[in-house]
């Protein structure tokens, strides 16, 4: 599996989004959960919460680091990934896939993200 699948959009604070129609899921990148290490804990909004765009939505503890969520769409939270309480460690395991963290019924169009290749080169230039 690619570290950066191209049918998602990406943002620069390493959340991706997978548009579902009227809704998005979104998790953190391969390289965000590569930066924090082994996920120890994944504090998450509730059902019913209104995000904004680049607003903190929850946090992300591992061994090495503790990072904000910052919510890449704006709109309201239909699910949560519950399994997240009881297995944090999935966001390293299968970040884009067992690992989603949030569905949003989207209240805006998503603006400002970024396809694979520009997060690719994002990644590359935050590395130097």
């Amino acid at each position: 599996m690619s570290n950066t699948p191209p049918d998602l959009l990406y943002s620069k604070t390493h959340e991706w989004v997978r548009l579902e129609g009227e809704e998005a899921v979104i998790g953190i990148t391969f390289f965000a959960q590569e930066a924090l290490g082994d996920v120890t804990y994944v504090e998450m909004p509730r059902e019913g919460d209104a995000l904004a765009a680049g607003e903190e939505f929850g946090s992300v503890e591992s061994v090495k680091a503790a990072g904000e969520l910052v919510s890449p769409v704006s709109g309201t939270v239909t699910a949560v990934n519950a399994e997240l309480e009881n297995a944090p460690e999935t966001l390293n395991s299968s970040p884009f896939d067992d690992g989603w963290i949030i569905r949003v019924r989207l209240s805006a169009k998503p603006d400002g993200l970024m396809d694979a290749a520009a997060y690719k080169a994002h990644c590359a230039a935050e590395k130097h």
